[in-house]
């Protein structure tokens, strides 16, 4: 990893956002990209759709959301920001490009005013709760839908 960016996702680079491919095992865990800028594309208010680059290669996509109301019905001034989608390409995996990815998205969140950062993911062995607990996630005992809830402290 040399000096990892984030970039806003354009007609250049579109195609190879769709193309980054994570682990088979990781298939019915996160979205594929294409879905995810889909949603983004229906929601371009909250969504904050990021392609992470090394050098001229990308290594990953990142989704950040913006200010969505959490539990409306239960509490109106539950507004919350977060990682809605994080996809790391097979082979490079491991290498420091989730961690780049997770911090970057905390500080726009932290340049935005937000005091913290959620997540949500969907418990099991493959799973990615022990790589959010290394950050500093902690669960909030929360679900949404069959995902757990974390927050990392801005």
């Amino acid at each position: 990893m040399s000096s990892p960016r984030l970039e806003k996702i354009t007609p250049d680079n579109v195609l190879a956002a769709c193309a980054i491919a994570i682990r088979p095992d990781q298939e019915g865990l996160v979205a594929p990209v294409a879905r995810s800028l889909a949603e983004a594309y229906a929601q371009p208010a909250v969504a904050w759709p990021r392609l992470i680059i090394d050098g001229d290669r990308p290594m990953g996509f990142l989704m950040g959301f913006l200010d969505v109301p959490w539990r409306p019905d239960d509490d109106p001034t539950d507004v919350r920001s977060g990682l809605w989608r994080l996809n790391i390409a097979a082979d490079e995996q491991g290498k420091g490009y989730g961690r780049f990815a997770v911090q970057a998205l905390a500080e726009e969140l932290r340049q935005r005013g937000c005091t913290r950062l959620t997540v949500t993911w969907v418990p099991g062995d493959h799973g990615p709760e022990r790589f959010y607990r290394q950050l500093g996630f902690r669960l909030t005992g929360e679900t949404s839908g069959d995902q757990v809830v974390g927050e990392l402290d801005l």
